[in-house]
C-alpha cells in the first residue's frame, strides 16, 4: 500500500501505479494550469461585459464562447488534481499566487487590445500545460497527458484564431 505524500487530502492511502512525487508534482503542475485557466476564464467574461466599438456584436459572441470552454475546462482540471489525491485551489489568492497571467486594467481596453490579451494569455495557458507534459509521460499518467493534449490544442487554436483577428 502507498504512503500517503505530505499535502495530499486525508484518507485512504492511494495506488494507482503513479508514485507519491510524481503524483504531488503533477497535481502542483495542474494546479498552475487551474490557475491560468480560471484566470483567463475571467478575464475573457470581463471582456464579453466590456467590449464596445464595430466589432461588439462579434467579439461580444466570440468572447462568450470562449469563456463558456473555459468554465467547462475548469472542472475536468480540478477533478483530476483530487484524482491524484492533492487538493485543488479554490480562491482568488491561491490563483494570483500561482497563475502566470497578469490580471486585465483595471479600466476596460479598447476591443483589438483585448483580442491581443486573450491571445496572449491563451499562449500562456497552453506553455504552461506543456511545462507540465514531462513528468505526466515520465510517470505513465496518461489520464493526464489526454487531459493536457486537449488544453493545448484548445488554447493552440484560440490563440491562433485571436491573432488572426489582429492582421492588417
Amino acid at each position: 500500500m502507498a504512503k500517503k505524500a505530505p499535502g495530499a487530502a486525508r484518507g485512504a492511502a492511494i495506488d494507482i501505479g503513479i508514485g507519491d512525487r510524481d503524483r504531488a508534482a503533477i497535481a502542483e503542475g495542474l494546479s498552475r494550469l487551474l490557475a491560468d485557466t480560471y484566470t483567463l476564464y475571467l478575464t475573457t467574461h470581463n471582456f464579453h461585459w466590456n467590449v464596445t466599438g464595430p466589432m461588439f456584436n462579434s467579439l461580444h459572441a466570440m468572447f462568450m464562447a470562449q469563456y463558456t470552454e473555459l468554465w467547462n475546462a475548469v472542472d475536468p482540471i480540478a477533478e483530476r488534481i483530487r484524482a491524484l489525491g492533492h487538493p485543488a485551489p479554490g480562491s482568488y489568492g491561491q490563483f494570483a499566487k500561482l497563475s502566470s497571467l497578469k490580471d486585465v486594467p483595471a479600466d476596460p481596453p479598447k476591443a483589438m487590445k483585448m483580442v491581443a490579451i486573450l491571445a496572449e494569455g491563451h499562449e500562456a495557458v497552453a506553455r504552461t500545460a506543456r511545462s507540465v507534459f514531462p513528468r505526466v509521460e515520465s510517470a505513465g499518467d496518461q489520464p493526464t497527458a489526454d487531459l493536457l493534449t486537449q488544453r493545448m490544442d484548445i488554447h493552440e487554436k484560440t490563440a491562433w484564431m485571436l491573432r488572426a483577428l489582429l492582421e492588417d
